[in-house]
Formats: C-alpha cells, structure tokens, sequence
C-alpha cells in the first residue's frame, strides 16, 4: 500500500462521513468496502490533516466513533 492509495482510500473514508454525522470502524468498513488496515490508514492520514475527530463510542466503550472536523 503507497501513499497514493491510501489518499484514495481517505478520500472514500471522507465521503462516507460526509454522509453522516459519525460512523463506527466497522459502519465505515461496510460502506467503503476497505479492510482493516485499508480503514485505518485512511483514518490517520485525514487526522494528521486535522479533518475528522475519534471519539470513544458511549455506547460501547472498546469502539471508536469517527467524524468530520466543522469548519
């Protein structure tokens, strides 16, 4: 995987939670068709450029929740 895969692979990430207010890893997987590793290299490389926000998931602890930073 080089880097131009993994912007492809963000950009998908970046439509996904552009559709919704926050996504779970495995909502996101789902909708981007991406595995794993695909899924979380995308994630780091929209958080490095400060686009989307991690949460922990209230309702189950061990989940992350992502979203778009506003603005």
């Amino acid at each position: 995987m080089n880097t131009e895969v993994i912007g492809t692979n963000a950009g998908s990430v970046w439509v996904a939670l552009n559709t919704a207010d926050a996504l779970g890893i495995k909502q996101i997987k789902k909708i981007t068709k991406l595995k794993d590793k695909e899924v979380f290299a995308a994630i780091g490389w929209l958080a490095r450029e400060g686009k989307i926000a991690i949460d922990v998931d209230p309702e189950d602890e061990k989940e992350f929740v992502v979203s778009l930073v506003q603005g």
